[in-house]
């Protein structure tokens, strides 16, 4: 007895079933729609990244910072123009007391007021904070960070020492005096804020930051007045992060 074996025919299977495909017409647009897909990836992924590089440079001055300013006990602080070297030039330093456990500074006289920094004699960690650069400290006008725009600089003159905040940037506002020392000298010397100026605590959601603004609610009326520079501007001028005393 033979046995047939049915072997179906592919047209008739064809027929039968109108809506099935063959197998490489399926796997076609699937390919297709995943290059398509791929590439709106790409390209948002190279927007997103170009918004990113370019972020700083679209944010306009005016933009909210991150960061919130918070008040904090000033009478604990002291700013300093702080000499360099052979005291012909000064930046500014800032001093807190911390905790009572030693005194971090003292003020002899006024106009100007002799500071000593007595901070630089112990190991003043968790007694004393000490804020000498940029990383410590940078401007700030009511909700506007403008450490990125701006410089602070200790210029000497024959009749005082002027605190200016100097702008980096093309319209990033006026020159501003910030504080004077109220006398001529080349040592460690008091900075007492003009009106309008005062400091403030940088703090993130809440939480107090090691970071301190140098902080008015709204911009001058004025522009800063011309100042009478003992040496030029441009020499004088001393820029965040130089090592101080």
């Amino acid at each position: 007895m033979h046995t047939i074996a049915f072997v179906p025919d592919r047209a008739a299977m064809e027929s039968s079933a109108p809506h099935a495909q063959p197998v490489h017409a399926l796997v076609r647009p699937v390919r297709s729609a995943w290059r398509c897909r791929s590439l709106a990836s790409r390209r948002l992924f190279g927007a997103l990244l170009g918004l990113l590089c370019l972020g700083p440079a679209l944010q306009p001055a005016g933009a909210s910072a991150l960061f919130e300013a918070n008040d904090l006990e000033e009478q604990n602080f002291v700013l300093v123009a702080a000499p360099i070297g052979d005291g012909q030039r000064a930046q500014l330093n800032i001093y807190e007391q911390i905790k009572a456990t030693r005194p971090c500074y003292a003020v002899n006289g006024a106009q100007p007021g002799l500071v000593e920094p007595l901070l630089s004699t112990f190991d003043f960690t968790g007694i004393c904070g000490r804020f000498i650069d940029a990383n410590g400290y940078s401007l700030r006008v009511g909700g506007m960070d403008l450490g990125a725009m701006y410089r602070l600089s200790v210029i000497r003159s024959n009749s005082d020492n002027l605190l200016l905040a100097v702008p980096t940037k093309a319209g990033a506002g006026p020159e501003m005096v910030v504080a004077r020392t109220q006398g001529p000298g080349t040592g460690f010397l008091q900075l007492v804020f003009e009106p309008g100026w005062q400091l403030k605590r940088r703090a993130y959601g809440g939480r107090r930051l090691g970071h301190v603004y140098i902080y008015r609610d709204s911009w001058p009326d004025q522009l800063a007045g011309p100042v009478d520079p003992a040496v030029p501007a441009a020499e004088a001028e001393v820029q965040p992060g130089a090592s101080g005393g």
